[in-house]
Order: structure tokens, then sequence, then C-alpha cells
């Protein structure tokens, strides 16, 4: 499969002018870096001593807080860490900035003026096996079926010098007509004298055709695979015997390097770009199970049905924020000497919320009984009258939950059970599929934007738990995550950017069945026990399953 590619170019001012690049690190612990616009974006902030930078101005959810380093979800408030790194230089060029040209070009259209190029090896070798391929394809368009011998080279074509290994390129930019045609009528030469192959590739491309006698000429759109490799097998032994250096290659074995002609056309441009190659077949990815019969599904031993349905919200407890809050509260006489973390006044003057007011004095102190952390009661009736007023409370400051926490989560449906297939990394055991399935709907008065319509994309979703002790233990917990509506919410999706759509609501799930791609799959194992960790985060523990039985 052959893409086309572009090379973009930017400012030296900016971000990757100067060689900054921005990342933010992903569940696995490592490093991803942003789009180079968004770096860009993060960079110009940063140079300006802005103490934040809000990304919803180009379509992200985030906001970068440079005083912690890190990443914040603007819906889910999940925080990530971000780095600046000042390790990546990009090459320079000088003079007018060429149009932008992608290869290979499209038929029929006129190709763009050369890119300049610099005299690298790396560069030298991308742009040899563009120049045979491009020579090849034209030469297949009036080769016959008889022509076996190699293109003929003009006496008058100079002769290309290779540069010396280790040698630096020249700090002018050279063409790449300057530099490119010599390589190319070298390698013309050099073929004809020892490697036929790539002559004969082209002339046997495509058959003659029975009925007419005559051969077919296709263009480069219609060159088959073992036409390709033959040609980089081909191309790649005039680069070495010019004198260009071989690049690291993978083999199957590990070793490196190795003659980049084993790795093919998709080798030699993805190692001469200074990319690993590994000349291995792509994993496959898998996100269903193998088809499973009704008579193999089985329900799960110790857990009622093989569904639940969330339609309504749950009740509120308690007549008014008030009487809610005396529950977890104890009222403070003296406060302490500090700030109100809720509208950052100090805690011996009057709350500083300038909303609604709440039936409560602005200067009555109170502090929650588990965390004992320390609130104006007239910030804390506000915060509840803004949240889902379901009669338990979050603490701002350390998060802990007073009461049962219920969220947002639109009607739907969880259907669970067993089915005859072990995950990777769990082949002890079989495997415990669950299918959320969510209609698009109308959003409530609990929901962002009440009255209007919802989206509800990629529904059923199927995830997979291993069928063990704890993986029933973690769905146990998930059946009352989805009872309390804390599974999914309505927010604006991080992946597609699109608003008023069922979102995940941060308990992380498996939908990934026989491989780890994208990181939603197994094995991971870790990923039960961090489940839990989130399950937890949300109130829900093994307390809780005996509360749900009470």
């Amino acid at each position: 499969t052959i893409r086309p590619v572009r090379r973009s170019y930017y400012d030296p001012s900016s971000a990757p002018g100067k060689g900054v690049v921005w990342e933010w690190e992903n569940d696995s612990g490592s490093w991803t870096p942003y789009d180079m616009d968004v770096g860009i974006t993060i960079q110009r902030a940063y140079e300006k001593q802005h103490p934040w930078v809000d990304l919803s101005a180009i379509g992200f959810c985030y906001i970068i807080d440079f005083a912690t380093m890190g990443q914040i979800n603007r819906q889910t408030q999940r925080k990530r860490r971000v780095r600046r790194r000042l390790d990546m230089v990009y090459p320079l060029v000088s003079g007018t900035l060429p149009k932008s040209q992608s290869w290979p070009a499209s038929p029929g259209v006129a190709a763009a003026p050369p890119v300049p190029a610099c005299a690298c090896p790396q560069c030298l070798l991308v742009m040899s096996v563009k120049a045979t391929v491009s020579v090849s394809a034209a030469g297949s368009s009036t080769a016959t079926l008889q022509t076996r011998k190699a293109p003929s080279v003009p006496p008058t074509a100079p002769k290309a010098t290779a540069p010396a290994p280790g040698a630096k390129a020249p700090s002018s930019m050279t063409t790449a007509r300057g530099s490119l045609k010599p390589l190319a009528a070298q390698g013309g030469r050099r073929q004809a004298a020892s490697t036929p192959t790539l002559s004969s590739a082209s002339s046997n491309a495509s058959p003659p055709s029975a009925s007419s006698g005559k051969a077919s000429h296709p263009g480069l759109g219609t060159l088959n695979r073992s036409h390709l490799q033959r040609l980089a097998i081909a191309q790649s032994r005039v680069l070495i015997a010019s004198g260009v250096p071989t690049v690291p290659v993978k083999n199957l074995t590990g070793s490196s390097p190795v003659n980049p002609a084993l790795a093919g056309i998709t080798g030699i441009l993805m190692s001469a770009a200074g990319l690993p190659v590994c000349l291995t077949r792509p994993p496959k990815l898998v996100l269903h199970p193998p088809p499973v019969s009704k008579n193999e599904i089985q329900s799960i031993p110790g857990i009622s049905h093989t569904y639940r349905k969330t339609t309504k919200k749950q009740a509120k407890k308690g007549k008014t924020p008030e009487e809610v809050l005396k529950k977890y509260l104890q009222k403070v006489r003296h406060p302490p000497d500090e700030d109100c973390t809720i509208c950052m006044e100090r805690l011996s003057a009057p709350s500083g919320y300038k909303g609604p007011q709440p039936a409560i004095k602005p200067d009555l102190v109170g502090k929650l009984v588990k965390c004992s952390h320390v609130f104006h009661l007239h910030c804390l009736v506000a915060m509840y009258n803004n949240g889902n007023k379901d009669g338990s409370l979050q603490c701002p400051t350390c998060k802990t939950i007073y009461g049962v926490k219920t969220g947002t989560q639109p009607p739907g449906k969880m259907e669970y059970h067993i089915i005859p297939h072990a995950l990777p990394g769990h082949s002890d055991c079989k495997t415990i599929r669950i299918i959320y399935n969510i209609p698009p709907g109308v959003q409530g008065p609990e929901h962002p934007n009440p009255g209007k319509s919802f989206t509800a994309r990629g529904f059923p979703r199927h995830c997979y738990l291993p069928d063990s002790e704890k993986g029933r233990k973690v769905l146990k917990l998930l059946l009352v995550a989805w009872d309390r509506r804390l599974i999914f919410a309505i927010g604006t999706s991080s992946t597609t950017g699109e608003s008023d759509t069922v979102i995940w609501n941060e308990i992380h799930h498996k939908t990934e069945f026989g491989s780890n791609l994208t990181g939603h799959g197994y094995p991971d194992i870790n990923y039960l026990d961090n489940v839990l960790a989130e399950l937890a985060a949300q109130g829900i523990t093994e307390e809780s399953l005996v509360q749900e039985k009470d």
C-alpha cells in the first residue's frame, strides 16, 4: 500500500523551530507528543508566561496548567502530567518555501516543483528510490514483452559522488534536480551492468493480453506488490554498490543492520526517515471474540439475572440542602486562619460566593466529620445546589464521599454473561462479557443542556473481564456503579470532540478482546486493581455490596 506523504514547514521562532516538543503521560506511563499545532499553541502561552492555557479554542476540552505541569480534562476533571522537551532538532530550510508536494502524484496532474533536499545519505536514499520508481513507471509504458535489456543511459549523464560515511552535509541546500538525476543515471548504468532484475521486473510487471498479443502498459498506480518489491531490491543494491551507507533495519531475529533490500520499499523509506523497522507481520486488532451461540452463553454464578436497566433519576435524599449537609458537618465556632478552598476567602470573613444566595448566613463555618476539612456553610450549600442534588456530598479538597454518590447516566441496558473463550493473560478461565446499550434521547434537568437531544455513538459497547474471583468482584461493583448511574455521562467526547454525546465516566473498561493494540485490551496485569481503585474513587467498595443487599 502506497500512501501520499507531505512535509510541513514552520517558522524558526515556533516550537518546532526551537526544537521544543510538548508531551502528555498516557495510561501506560509513557509519553505521547501533542500534535504539532497543539504543541505550538501550548509553547506560545508558555513563552508569554501565562499561568495556564485553555485548548478549547482549537477543539480540545483540556486546560494545561504550567504551575503543576498538568493537563486537566474540563469535563471529567481528570489530570495527567505534561512535560516540555528541548532535544528535538529539525532541519532548517533556506530561501523561498517550496509548494506542498506529495508522492506519488495523481495521474494526469502536473508534478509540483522539486522540493529542496539535503545531501545526507538518508535523503539521497529516499529521493533516489522515488526517482527510480518514477523512471521505471515511465519506462514500463513503452516497453514490450521482448525488451529485456536495461534502459540506455545518455553518455553525457554526469556521475554522482556518494557522500563518505560520517561526512557532514553541506550547509547550503541543494535542489532535488541537481542531486537526484545524476544518482538515478548512475543507478541506471549499474543496473545494466550487474542487476538486470529491475528491467525484467518492469517488462514482466504485466503479461501480454492473450487476445491482442500486445503487452499492457501499467502506470505507477497499477504496479503490483511483487513488482514494487523487486524494484526496491534492485534499487537498494544500486545504492549499496554506489557507496550510500546502509540504514539499520531489524530482521526477524532482531539483528541489525541488514541489507535494506530485505525490508522492501516500505522498510527503506521508514528506515531512511529514522524510524525503526522490524520484519514481522503486523499484529492483528481483535475487538471481538469468535462467534458464540446462545447455547454456549452461561449466566454468572452468584449474580441474579443477566441484565440491568436504568430508567429514571433516583429520588433525592433529604428535603433541603441544609438538612442534607447537617448529617455530614459540625459547626466551627472559631474558624482557623486559612482560606475556604471553594470561594478562596478567609474562613474568618464572610463567604465570597456571588451566585444565587442560599438561605444560610454567609459567615457560618463547618467541618466535614470524616476528613475534617473546613468550609463556609454558605459555599457548601451552593456547591450542593450546583451538583446532582442526590443526597450525597464530595469534599472538594480530598474527594471523600459522604452518603451515596449517584451520577447522571442516561437510561439504558447492561447485559452480562460468560462466554467460552479465554482472554490473553487469563488462559485459565473463561470470559465475562458485558454489553452496554444506551439509545440517543433528550437531556433531562440534571444534564448539561436540559431539553437538548444527545447522541449515543458506538453502542452497543462490548467489554470484557476474566471469569476469575477478582473479575467477578469487579463485575458486582460495576453493577452497583450502573445502578448508581456512574458508568456513563453526557458531555464532550475527548476522541471526536463531539458535544452532547454519551461518554465514559472515569471507570475504564476493556473493549478489545484478543489484543491490546489500543491500550483497551489484554493482557494487562494491573487492570483489575486499577478499575477497583477507580470504583473506590466513586464511592463503590465491597461495603457497597452489603448496602445494596440491605
